[in-house]
């Protein structure tokens, strides 16, 4: 009798909770919270996706129960992750890693257990975000003028010094253009919108990352190309207005100006002097793209600037490639690092270069993981974009768009920051626009 009355007691209070949770979109305010609080400190990220799981789990119904193929994959990604284990050069970076990519595992989950997401509560969520970007951007852009007029140096509107190195300008740069677009697409912008809109782009254009700035602009070029309802002279107006800004801001501004011209300085001329690194009495010199993939020996007063950067991780990656056995099996989830540090000694660069990692989320994981890891990966970024383009999903096409194009710089999938705002959005959008279902339990199963 005292069972079945405890049984009966914890149902009622268990179809309560969920009635609360269903009814004030409890499951909305925690996705959108997963979101808002990405540029926050790393606890507030942990807790919101808590709240999420906690409000998913109390809120199962057996007829949402759904596994869609795009779901599947990051859990078999981070199956792969927990099986390197087993091979990994560095056992304890390894575990700290599987507790760092967790949200591999339960962000699909919760999705697999949720109610399906429609349109408007996609809509809410993205919106919501958004203009919480447009706070973030205020509060910084506030932080860097009183700054200002505390020390009159400029600096403090740019780059990392803007938003500081720990939060990482290009990060924040991808966040907020993903938020510049929403209000992009949103048909009926009222002065709230244009104004948000003209906050987020000077924004992003201060934060100074190339990249971001480069695919925003190609953005830009085809969603008033091809979704754009407006009339083909305000479409030519708008993309016109849009060059010229960003061109003067490339000439007018000198940070910006500055970083774009070290690109082009450094990638077709050997040993220029940096300026990034060293000082009046100890130089260091830039490694063009042509030294970074080719030079066999460098000197300790070698700087590598960005692009470069990236062309000898690439490269370093595929001397392992060939020999190291790790094509199967890779060096095991976080245990990279000190095989890029070996590499850097090998070639006799600064020291300081090993502390870098390989800055391309593509062979980050084929480094780590093995072939079939990024073989995985490769299939999500194609399903992505294949569902963004099949529903003519704009926003669903920036965020894959600017994936595919942001993993080729960066290994955005190695900080929480990044996990939190991939996954979340990936599952989001795809478990609405997913292809055909693998699974669908219902009540006739």
């Amino acid at each position: 009798m005292i069972m079945k009355f405890s049984t009966n007691f914890l149902k009622e209070k268990y179809f309560k909770i969920r009635y609360l949770i269903e009814k004030y979109e409890i499951i909305t305010i925690a996705l959108a919270t997963s979101l808002i609080t990405i540029p926050l400190n790393f606890a507030y990220g942990s807790i919101s996706c808590m709240l999420l799981l906690a409000s998913t789990l109390l809120s199962v119904r057996k007829e949402n129960l759904r596994l869609s193929g795009e779901l599947l994959l990051p859990v078999l990604l981070y199956v792969l992750m927990i099986l390197s284990l087993f091979w990994t050069f560095d056992f304890n970076s390894s575990v700290s890693g599987i507790r760092k990519e967790l949200l591999f595992l339960l962000m699909p989950v919760a999705f697999f257990l949720m109610p399906r997401p429609n349109k408007e509560g996609i809509r809410t969520i993205l919106r919501v975000y958004s203009f919480s970007m447009v706070l973030y951007t205020i509060y910084f852009i506030c932080r860097a003028i009183a700054h200002y007029l505390r020390d009159g140096n400029s600096d403090v509107f740019f780059f990392h010094n803007l938003v500081t190195l720990d939060l990482s300008a290009i990060y924040m740069a991808c966040f907020a253009s993903f938020a510049l677009f929403h209000f992009v697409a949103e048909k009926k912008k009222g002065l709230l919108e244009k104004g948000s809109i003209a906050l987020l782009i000077t924004f992003v254009i201060l934060l100074s990352s190339k990249s971001i700035i480069f695919i925003d602009v190609l953005l830009i070029i085809c969603y008033y190309i091809y979704f754009s309802k407006t009339p083909k002279s305000v479409k030519a107006l708008t993309i016109v207005v849009s060059s010229l800004f960003l061109i003067f801001s490339i000439v007018y501004i000198k940070q910006v100006r500055e970083r774009v011209l070290l690109e082009y300085e450094t990638a077709f001329v050997d040993n220029t002097i940096s300026k990034d690194a060293g000082n009046a009495r100890y130089k260091m010199y830039n490694i063009s793209l042509h030294q970074a993939w080719n030079e066999d020996k460098f000197q300790n007063n070698n700087y590598l600037p960005g692009t470069a950067l990236r062309i000898f991780q690439i490269r370093i990656f595929k001397e392992m490639l060939y020999e190291q056995d790790i094509f199967f099996t890779g060096f095991g989830l976080s245990a990279s690092q000190d095989q890029i540090r070996n590499k850097v000694k090998e070639h006799n660069l600064y020291p300081g270069n090993g502390e870098f990692n390989f800055h391309n989320q593509y062979v980050q994981t084929f480094a780590e993981l093995g072939v079939f890891a990024f073989a995985i990966l490769l299939l999500m970024m194609f399903l992505n974009i294949r569902n963004a383009f099949l529903k003519k999903d704009f926003i669903h096409i920036v965020f894959a768009f600017t994936m595919i194009m942001l993993f080729l710089t960066d290994s955005f999938l190695t900080r929480q920051r990044g996990i939190i705002f991939f996954l979340t959005l990936y599952c989001l959008f795809n478990t609405l626009n997913g292809s055909k279902r693998l699974y669908i339990l219902n009540n006739k199963i």
